[in-house]
């Protein structure tokens, strides 16, 4: 379905306690959309949950925006206007720096954050930036892209769906993405998250590695970190009941 401001999204309300237990938004990185979320996490048992497409991308209409502050307005927006009361923000890489955005900016509208193979900056590969910037080179972007994002152990069917998934990505929207990352950055601001927060990442990570990801949860405090073997930057593709069990995990510690 499609909210206002534009966004389609997902929802998954089956054996849940609306009236209790905080819904869930789950926000794709760079080039996604609500299908970079396994089925079982969009449908995460007994919890309410939204998986949506962020403007320009999947099935939402208009442009891809330019910054994160930006996704963070539109999101906000659309929040207030579905009436969502307080939910935990799941996001993924981009869409992870725009949980941690929000959590810093609207954080009494927030119950939580879980934060996704992200950082408090995303430096982009100066060559992979410029190779997006041209229409000639999208393809080998994608293939170098593809090569960084996935774990060795990745299942070749995997591997297949997401380039395919890619390579239809417009290249103007894929190029705004990795841009928006390469402008973010809130290092020397962590302190200042006070959401119970989840960090997790693939062991296999090349786009934020662990050790980065481990810096992240450091400095946000009492976070929890969850570290997924056999996983790469699209950890919640490649493990998914992994991840599922270590969002519930949070959720329940957290009562959240």
């Amino acid at each position: 379905m499609v909210g206002s401001p534009g966004f389609y999204y997902t929802h998954n309300s089956a054996g849940s306690r609306e009236d209790s237990d905080p819904p869930l938004i789950l926000i794709h990185g760079a080039g996604g959309s609500h299908l970079h979320w396994s089925p079982t996490t969009r449908r995460l048992s007994g919890r309410n949950t939204y998986a949506i497409d962020l403007p320009g991308h999947g099935r939402s209409p208009g442009d891809a925006l330019r910054t994160i502050p930006e996704y963070v307005e539109v999101l906000a927006s659309w929040i207030k206007h579905e009436a969502i009361r307080r939910p935990v923000l799941i996001g993924h890489s981009m869409g992870g720096a725009i949980a941690l955005s929000a959590g810093l900016t609207i954080p009494e509208a927030l119950a939580g954050l879980v934060l996704v193979g992200t950082s408090d900056h995303l430096p982009v590969n100066p060559t992979l930036l410029g190779m997006l910037g041209r229409d000639e080179t999208f393809t080998q972007a994608v293939d170098l892209i593809m090569k960084w994002s996935f774990s060795p152990s990745s299942a070749p069917r995997l591997l297949e769906l997401c380039r395919k998934r890619m390579l239809q990505v417009p290249r103007l929207v894929l190029f705004s993405d990795y841009r928006a990352c390469e402008q973010f950055d809130v290092q020397g601001r962590l302190g200042e998250i006070r959401l119970p927060t989840l960090v997790i990442c693939g062991a296999d990570d090349k786009m934020t590695p662990a050790r980065a990801v481990r810096r992240l949860a450091q400095s946000i405090a009492d976070s929890r970190l969850a570290i997924i073997e056999a996983a790469g930057h699209m950890v919640m593709l490649e493990q998914p009941p992994a991840v599922d069990e270590a969002v519930l995990d949070f959720l329940a510690r957290e009562a959240l």
